[in-house]
């Protein structure tokens, strides 16, 4: 049996189509909405999720990610948490994929085979982890595989050619090329600039490069789905999804954000 992210990108493929990737933090703006804010991101036409697991120090993140999983963690977010909350959204999407992002430490205080055998249990498909090479996760990975659950890798532009061709041999599911040197969030995305990085990435590998920061509306994420095979759009959306008061407004705003970004992507490949 395929993998959900595996057969998205087939289907994605089969019509042209590049995958819409959001992504949330888990728990925020309140735990008891976020199954239904996936939903309504499915509704509008993300084709993976990715759930941030809320942590106190994410490096790579800022500030809105950061305030984000400080307000999950202070209303109780755990990791065990994060994996309710996907076994809840598969009780009514079994389709759709889901990747955990995060990093280690989490996952560590967890147990590398209990977080594997109770992620897949939840219906995870993959996990990216921001602070951990693949050198250095070899037991997680081995256990996550053994369960099905893919290993996602990052690259960067600092990536060497040598490792890039290293990272994409142990990669599963999609490599996330993240575009520039700095923390999410940031304002300096250049278009045309992933081009040479992509195509690089292309000579070693035949999984699907997904684009991600700097990505922030429509008009971000047309440009990029000219040359990625999916784009990731997150700390934007975050920060719309905090401006919510109740579960319908913040379903009502997943679903405003979402949708035309959709509509400008399906426009580019029309």
């Amino acid at each position: 049996m395929k993998n959900r992210i595996d057969q998205c990108f087939e289907n994605l493929s089969a019509q042209s189509s590049t995958a819409l990737i959001p992504f949330i933090t888990t728990g925020d703006p309140h735990p008891d909405w976020t199954v239904d804010i996936m939903h309504s991101l499915v509704e509008a036409g993300a084709d993976v999720l990715e759930l941030g697991i809320p942590f106190s120090d994410p490096m790579a993140d800022g500030p809105v990610i950061p305030e984000a999983s400080e307000r999950a963690l202070e209303k109780g977010v755990s990791l065990a948490s994060v994996l309710s909350t996907v076994a809840k959204f598969r009780e009514t999407n079994d389709l759709t994929p889901v990747v955990l992002m995060g990093y280690m430490n989490p996952i560590e205080r967890y147990g590398h085979e209990a977080f594997a055998r109770d992620a897949a249990k939840s219906g995870v498909d993959g996990v990216l982890l921001v602070d951990c090479p693949p050198e250095e996760m070899s037991g997680l990975t081995d256990s996550m595989e053994q369960s099905g659950v893919l290993p996602i890798r990052l690259l960067a532009p600092t990536t060497t050619p040598e490792r890039v061709e290293r990272i994409a041999r142990s990669a599963k599911g999609y490599l996330y090329y993240v575009s520039f040197k700095g923390i999410t969030g940031a304002d300096r995305l250049d278009h045309a600039g992933i081009i040479a990085p992509l195509e690089e990435i292309r000579r070693h590998t035949n999984l699907p490069v997904a684009v991600g920061f700097g990505i922030k509306d429509a008009e971000s994420a047309s440009a990029v789905a000219k040359f990625a095979d999916a784009v990731v759009i997150g700390s934007a959306l975050v920060q719309t999804l905090s401006q919510s008061n109740s579960r319908e407004q913040a379903k009502q705003l997943a679903f405003d954000f979402l949708a035309p970004v959709r509509k400008a992507m399906d426009n580019v490949a029309a």
